[in-house]
C-alpha cells in the first residue's frame, strides 16, 4: 500500500473513532436529558402524592367513608351525564382493612369494579411510590400508607393519581430526542469526517513537504557528486598528467566539495531543528558590537566588487539572544545580499530597538525579488533563479535556516520589496 493509501486508512480509522465518541457524548446526553425532565414530571407527582398522605393520615374513617361525601378531588359521577367506559378519573382512594379488603366501596362508586379490582395490594409495600395500570390503558402512579381509625383498628390507604399527561409528555420528549439523535447521527458523520480531515491535514502537508524536501535535496546531493565523479575519472585517464595541467579540474572537484559539505551541513541544521534538537545558549549580548564584527570581512568583500555597505547600529540595549546562531542568521542575509547585488549597489545594515522588539533590517539595490517569489522564500529548496543561483552557489536552503533560527528566538522574519529596487528583509526579535 503506497503512502496516500496509508493516510486515507487512517483518515477513515480516525473518522471512526470521532464519530463513536460523538454518538456515546450525545446518547449520554439524551438519556441525561430524558432522566431530568422524567424526574422533574413526577417529583411534582410525588410531591402532590405526599400532600394528600398528610391530608388523609390525618383525616376522620368516618369521613373517609361516607357515600355523601368522596374523598378531596374524587369525581362524581352521573350516569345520564357520563358513559361508565369513558370514566377517566384523575385521582383515587383505596382503603381497605388490615385484611386487604377494600372498605369504601360506596364512595369509590362505579369505579370500583372498571378499576379498583386491578389494584394489587402489598402490605409489605408501604410508603413507596410504585406504578400501576388500569384498564390496560390509564397510568397511575401510587403509594400505600398505614393508618388507625378512631377505634384503633388497623387499615391501610392507597392513593393513585393519574400520571397520563406525564406519560403522554415523556412520549413526545422521547421521540423528540429520537429524531434529534438520528439528525444527530447524520451531522456526526460529516464532523467526524471534516474533523479528521483537519486533523490528518498537517500529517499530509508534512508528509508532502518531506516527500518534496527529500526530492529536493537528492537533486542537490546527486549534482555535486555527478560533477566530482566525472572529474576524478577524468583524472584517473590520465595518471602521468601533471597536477599544474589538471588543476582545474581539481579546483573544479574541491569547489563541488565545498558546497556539497555545506549543503550536508544546512540539511543536518535544518533536520535537527524539525526533530526539536536545537537548543540556545542564550546570554545577554551587544548586538550592534556583534554585527559589527561580523560586517568587517564582508565590508572589505563588497569593497572589492565595487559594492557599499552602510551601517546603522542603533540598538543600545543588549539582547538575549544565542550568539552563534545569531551571528549565522546576520551571515545568510548578508551573504544573500552581496550574491544578487551587482556592481555600484548598496547594502544596508539597521538595527534598533523600539517597543522592547530588536529589529534588524538588511536593505539592498540589487536584482530584488517577485511578489511569487517572497510569498515562497522561506520554503527550503526554493529559488527563484535556480540557474543565477547556482552560479552563486545558493542552495535554497539559507532562508530556510534563517526563519528557523529567527523562529527559536520567537521573532518574527519578513521580506518586502525595496523601492525602486532591491530587497527589504526585516527581522524583528
Amino acid at each position: 500500500m503506497n503512502e496516500q493509501g496509508r493516510i486515507k486508512k487512517q483518515l477513515y480509522k480516525n473518522m471512526f473513532y470521532i464519530y463513536i465518541v460523538f454518538i456515546i457524548l450525545f446518547l449520554l446526553f439524551d438519556v441525561i436529558i430524558y432522566n431530568k425532565i422524567s424526574g422533574s414530571m413526577y417529583k411534582t407527582v410525588d410531591e402532590q402524592l405526599d400532600s394528600e398522605v398528610i391530608r388523609y393520615s390525618d383525616s376522620d374513617e368516618n369521613h373517609m367513608n361516607r357515600k355523601d361525601n368522596p374523598p378531596p378531588n374524587s369525581q362524581n359521577f352521573d350516569e345520564k351525564e357520563t358513559k361508565f367506559q369513558d370514566v377517566n378519573p384523575r385521582f383515587i382512594c383505596i382503603i381497605r382493612d388490615s385484611q386487604g379488603k377494600v372498605t369504601n366501596q360506596d364512595s369509590i362508586g362505579r369505579m370500583y369494579e372498571r378499576y379498583v379490582t386491578e389494584v394489587d395490594f402489598d402490605s409489605n409495600n408501604l410508603e413507596n411510590k410504585y406504578m400501576v395500570k388500569l384498564d390496560n390503558q390509564y397510568n397511575y402512579r401510587g403509594i400505600t400508607i398505614k393508618h388507625y381509625d378512631e377505634n384503633g383498628e388497623l387499615q391501610y390507604i392507597q392513593l393513585l393519581t393519574n400520571v397520563d399527561g406525564e406519560i403522554q409528555a415523556l412520549q413526545t420528549v422521547s421521540i423528540t430526542l429520537i429524531a434529534g439523535t438520528i439528525i444527530i447521527i447524520v451531522i456526526s458523520i460529516i464532523a467526524s469526517y471534516l474533523l479528521s480531515r483537519r486533523a490528518l491535514n498537517p500529517i499530509m502537508e508534512s508528509w508532502r513537504k518531506q516527500t518534496e524536501f527529500v526530492q529536493n535535496a537528492s537533486h542537490e546531493l546527486r549534482t555535486p557528486l555527478t560533477v566530482i565523479q566525472a572529474k576524478q575519472e577524468l583524472l584517473l585517464q590520465e595518471p602521468n598528467k601533471k597536477i599544474i595541467d589538471k588543476s582545474e579540474d581539481i579546483n573544479i572537484s574541491l569547489n563541488e566539495t565545498r558546497r556539497l559539505s555545506k549543503l550536508v551541513k544546512d540539511l543536518m541544521i535544518l533536520a535537527r531543528s524539525d526533530s526539536n534538537e536545537v537548543v540556545l545558549e542564550k546570554k545577554n549580548t551587544d548586538v550592534d558590537s556583534l554585527i559589527r564584527n561580523i560586517l568587517t570581512p564582508y565590508i572589505e568583500f563588497a569593497e572589492l566588487e565595487n559594492k557599499t555597505v552602510n551601517m546603522n547600529l542603533n540598538c543600545s540595549k543588549k539582547i538575549n539572544i544565542d550568539e552563534s546562531r545569531f551571528s549565522q542568521l546576520v551571515v545568510i542575509l548578508l551573504d544573500n545580499a552581496i550574491k544578487y547585488t551587482s556592481k555600484g549597489d548598496t547594502i544596508t545594515i539597521n538595527t534598533n530597538y523600539t517597543d522592547n522588539k530588536f529589529y534588524l533590517e538588511v536593505i539592498d539595490t540589487g536584482i530584488g525579488m517577485s511578489k511569487e517569489g517572497i510569498k515562497h522564500a522561506f520554503d527550503r529548496f526554493y529559488r527563484e533563479d535556480k540557474a543565477r543561483s547556482r552560479e552563486k552557489g545558493g542552495s535554497g536552503l539559507g532562508l530556510a535556516i534563517a526563519y528557523m533560527i529567527t523562529t527559536l528566538h520567537g521573532g518574527v522574519i519578513k521580506i518586502q520589496q525595496n523601492q525602486p529596487k532591491g530587497t527589504k528583509v526585516i527581522v524583528k526579535i
